[in-house]
This record gives structure tokens, C-alpha cells and sequence, in this order.
């Protein structure tokens, strides 16, 4: 795994092809899409992001996107943003920002594939039950008074 110590500061495209943890500042873009990036405690970051799992420790203003999964524990402070199929928040973060957990097209068509009968089958399979009608509640005894 990559560091990123506390006095560096970095100004603009960040790519790469391993993980990488970043406790000092980075301003700009950062993509890492097949690797993990987390953001420590000490981490102050100001840009795009785009990687496969994004944990946040520290601080980040800018939108994130995921194709895995997206972290904020308990100190992250995210304003931007978050964009995954998985979102953890843990209680105590804060998150101002918009949150989109479409799944991938890839991973929506193959986690559908094989689980769902067409429908014309699962019509003639399922047993027809009748339609119960709704219980209606008792009326009040009288001289009971009935609360509205």
C-alpha cells in the first residue's frame, strides 16, 4: 500500500494501480479504479474521486465514486457526493451530499440473472388464492367514547 504522509501536499491528477492511503492534503483528481483508497485521519482531500472501495477517516470535499463500496467511519466528514452500490455511514459521520446506489449495469444484469421466473410462467405456477377482505375494526360499547 501507497502513503500519502501528513506535510505532503499534492496538487492534481492522482492515478494509480495500488492501494493508497492518504494523510495529508491532496487537491484535484484522484482515480484509482481497481484499488482502494482510504482517506486517514489526518487526510484533507479536495477533489473528484474515483476508485474501487473508498473508506473515509479525515476529511473530503468532492464527490466520490465507487464501483464497490464506499466508507465513512465514524470521524469522516464527506461534503460531495457519494456514488456506490454499497454505502456504510457509521454513526457519528456526517455526509452532506447526495447519495446514488444504482448498481452497476454489469452487476445489476448478473445478480438478476436465473432468480426470477418470466412472467407469464410464474402466472400459471402460482396458486390463485382469494382476495381476504380488510377486518374492520370493532365499534366502541356504548357509553365508551371513541378517540379521533
Amino acid at each position: 500500500m501507497a502513503a500519502i504522509g501528513k506535510s505532503i501536499v499534492f496538487k492534481g491528477e492522482l492515478t494509480g494501480d495500488e492501494d493508497l492511503e492518504i494523510e495529508g492534503q491532496v487537491e484535484g483528481n484522484v482515480k484509482l479504479t481497481n484499488n482502494t483508497l482510504t482517506i486517514g485521519a489526518n487526510g484533507r482531500l479536495t477533489a473528484q474521486v474515483v476508485a474501487k472501495s473508498i473508506i473515509v477517516i479525515g476529511r473530503v470535499k468532492g464527490n466520490l465514486t465507487a464501483t464497490e463500496r464506499i466508507e465513512i467511519q465514524a470521524t469522516g466528514i464527506v461534503e460531495g457526493d457519494v456514488k456506490a452500490p454499497r454505502l456504510n455511514v457509521q454513526e457519528g459521520a456526517v455526509l452532506n451530499g447526495g447519495i446514488d446506489m444504482s448498481a452497476s449495469a454489469p452487476a445489476a444484469q448478473a445478480a438478476g440473472q436465473g432468480l426470477q421466473a418470466p412472467r407469464d410462467e410464474a402466472r400459471k405456477t402460482a396458486p390463485a388464492t382469494p382476495a381476504q377482505p380488510a377486518a374492520q375494526p370493532a365499534a366502541p360499547a356504548a357509553g365508551a367514547s371513541a378517540w379521533l
